[in-house]
C-alpha cells in the first residue's frame, strides 16, 4: 500500500471502485474532512464564548486587518499544497495545447463568471456573502484536486501539469480579477454593489504575502529536495509527512475565525445554509460544463476527468487568505470563505462516483481501471 497525495492505493492506482468504495480511498483526514471543519466551527465558537477577551485578544495581534495567529495558520496551511506542485511539468505546455487552452478557459473565464452570477442571483441582498463567494471563485484549485483525480482514474501527470498553470497564473491574475469581478463588472452591468468595491493593490498585496510566500518557500523544497534526495524520497516520504500540515494550519484558522465570528453567526444561524446553496450550485454547474467540454474535445476519459475536476474544485486556502487580508476575520467575506471546503469535500467526492458512472456509459473504449498503467502519461497532440 502506498500514499499519493493523500489518498491510500494499492500498487495501481486506478484500481476498479467496484472493489474498493470512493470514500474508503481517502485517507482518515480527507474522509472526515467536513467533520473536522465542524468540529473547529464549534471549538472556535466555545472559545469565543467561555473565554472572556478572546476575540480581543486575538485583534490586539494585528497587523493592518490580520490577526498574526491566523497569519500563521494561512501560512501554514499553503505551504504544503505549494510544496506537492510539480513545477518541473510546466516544461511539457507546447504539446498540450487543447488541454491548456480550454483549462486557462474553464477556470479563469467560466469559473469566475459562473461563481459571480449565482453569488449575484442567489445572495444579492447580501453584499459580503456575495463578495467572499466571488473571492472564492477566483481561486483556483491547487490541492485537493489531486485527490478528486486520483479518485476518479483521471490523468495524473496532467492534473500535475494543470495544477502548475494554475498557481503561477494565480500570482499574476488574481488581483486583476479580483478588481474586475467585484469593482469593474458591477459598475459595468449597474449593479448596486452596495459600498463593496476594493482596489486591485488591495488583492495583490494579499496575494503576494498569502500566495507568494508558500509558493516560494514550495518550489525552493522541491527544487532542494528533488535535487538532494530524488523525487521518489520527496513524493512518497517527504510529501506525506508535511502534507497533514495543510489541514492543521486550515483547522487552526477556522477555529480563530469561528472564535471571532461567534456572535454573528448566534444572530444569523441560517446564513450558513444561504452561502452553501449557491456553492453546490456552482460545483455541479462547473462540472458538467467541463465534464461535456472534455467529451465535446475528444480528450478521452482521463483528461476529460481532470479537466472536469480542475475546473471544478476551489483554492480555499487563498479565498480565506484574500477575504481576512483585505476585509478582516470577521468579516462576511471570511465566513464565506470557510464555508466553502465544508460543502466542497462531500459535493466533490458525490462528483467522483459521477465521473465513474459516465465512465462506463460514455467512454466504452477506455482501459478498464485495472490495466490501466500505474502512471499514465501525456501523449503528445498533433492539434
Amino acid at each position: 500500500m502506498d500514499r499519493v497525495d493523500g489518498v491510500t492505493s494499492t500498487s495501481s492506482p486506478h484500481r476498479a471502485p467496484a472493489a474498493e468504495a470512493v470514500a474508503g480511498r481517502l485517507s482518515t483526514l480527507d474522509r472526515f474532512l467536513p467533520l473536522w471543519i465542524a468540529v473547529a466551527m464549534a471549538v472556535g465558537l466555545g472559545l469565543g464564548a467561555l473565554i472572556p477577551g478572546f476575540d480581543d485578544a486575538l485583534e490586539a495581534l494585528q497587523i493592518g486587518t490580520v490577526s498574526l495567529p491566523i497569519a500563521l495558520g494561512l501560512l501554514l496551511m499553503m505551504y504544503p499544497v505549494l510544496a506537492k506542485v510539480r513545477y518541473e511539468e510546466l516544461g511539457r505546455l507546447r504539446g498540450e495545447r487543447r488541454l491548456i487552452v480550454s483549462s486557462l478557459v474553464l477556470n479563469w473565464i467560466v469559473g469566475p463568471l459562473l461563481m459571480f452570477a449565482v453569488a449575484w442571483i442567489f445572495l444579492a441582498d447580501q453584499p459580503e456573502y456575495r463578495t467572499g463567494l466571488i473571492v472564492v471563485g477566483l481561486a483556483r484549485c491547487i490541492a485537493m484536486v489531486l485527490i478528486w483525480t486520483e479518485l476518479a482514474c483521471a490523468d495524473r501527470e496532467a492534473t500535475a501539469l494543470l495544477v502548475a498553470i494554475n498557481s503561477l497564473f494565480q500570482i499574476v491574475a488574481y488581483s486583476l480579477l479580483g478588481w474586475f469581478y467585484l469593482t469593474a463588472l458591477p459598475d459595468l452591468l449597474g449593479l448596486d454593489a452596495q459600498g463593496f468595491e476594493v482596489s486591485m493593490w488591495e488583492v495583490a498585496r494579499t496575494v503576494l504575502i498569502f500566495l507568494g510566500i508558500p509558493l516560494l518557500a514550495g518550489w525552493l523544497t522541491r527544487v532542494v529536495g528533488v535535487r538532494r534526495r530524488g523525487a521518489d524520497w520527496y513524493e512518497q516520504r517527504f510529501l506525506p509527512r508535511i502534507g497533514p500540515l495543510a489541514l492543521y494550519g486550515l483547522l487552526f484558522t477556522i477555529a480563530l475565525l469561528f472564535a471571532l465570528q461567534g456572535d454573528a453567526i448566534a444572530d444569523a444561524p441560517l446564513d450558513v445554509a444561504r452561502i452553501a446553496l449557491p456553492l453546490l450550485v456552482y460545483f455541479t454547474l462547473m462540472f458538467a460544463l467541463s465534464f461535456l467540454a472534455g467529451v465535446r474535445l475528444g480528450l478521452g476519459y482521463e483528461r476529460t476527468a481532470t479537466l472536469a475536476f480542475t475546473a471544478a474544485s476551489n483554492n480555499f486556502e487563498l479565498a480565506i487568505a484574500v477575504a481576512i487580508g483585505v476585509w478582516g476575520a470577521t468579516s462576511g467575506q471570511a465566513l464565506a470563505g470557510v464555508v466553502g471546503p465544508l460543502i466542497e469535500v462531500p459535493v466533490l467526492v458525490a462528483l467522483v462516483y459521477v465521473a465513474l458512472w459516465m465512465r462506463r456509459r460514455w467512454f466504452a473504449d477506455a482501459p478498464a481501471p485495472h490495466d490501466a498503467p500505474a502512471r499514465p502519461q501525456l501523449a503528445k497532440e498533433t492539434t
